[in-house]
């Protein structure tokens, strides 16, 4: 486990991202793709990149962005989420996950696995408020480009863009290697980065 006073440079993370059905009356919203990028001493590399099993005949909301509609044959084959959790749960273990906005991995992944908790949560929604108040948008696809990390971003996951879930955390990585590299973020420990 990772120590709440450790400094943030010397902390390894993982910043995930889930793609959902989104809400329809008398369904539950279910995860359909997810990615996991790994940031390490600045280093980003892809960690976890899959679509996650939702039936052919599942609804998906209108309204649910993402290219759901292009993949829904890979969708309905592709493994079930818990089968994935496998995988994803020894990245986390190991490190400090991190998203933009933490509610709604959170949410997913307490019911993949409702037992398991991790002790420490970084939200690059909250720390970019804080960094940047004055910014009109603090939405991740507004954040990228306004920041100037736009071109590392396409170049790290070319072909893909927002609403993709491994677009979005690696998007989501790069912002918090950004926002370390702030003055006096350096300085910073996990626990002063972590979420409530």
């Amino acid at each position: 486990m990772i120590a709440p006073d450790t400094p943030a440079r010397d902390v390894p993370f993982t910043a995930l991202d889930f793609e959902t059905t989104g809400v329809v009356k008398g369904f539950e919203s279910l995860p359909w793709q997810l990615g996991a990028v790994s940031l390490q001493g600045g280093r980003v590399e892809t960690a976890l990149d899959t679509y996650l099993r939702v039936p052919a005949d599942y609804p998906f909301s209108r309204h649910a962005p993402g290219e759901h509609r292009a993949h829904r044959d890979a969708i309905a084959a592709a493994p079930a989420a818990l089968d994935v959790w496998a995988r994803l749960h020894p990245l986390l273990a190991a490190t400090v996950p991190v998203a933009h906005n933490i509610a709604a991995e959170r949410t997913i992944l307490t019911r993949l696995a409702p037992l398991t908790r991790y002790p420490l949560w970084v939200d690059t929604l909250r720390l970019s408020r804080q960094a940047y108040p004055s910014l009109p948008s603090h939405a991740l696809e507004r954040l990228i480009p306004a920041l100037g990390l736009r071109p590392a971003l396409d170049a790290l996951i070319p072909g893909r863009a927002s609403h993709d879930a491994l677009y979005d955390a690696a998007a989501c990585a790069l912002l918090l290697r950004h926002l370390l590299s702030l003055p006096g973020w350096d300085a910073l420990t996990v626990a002063d980065l972590a979420s409530p």
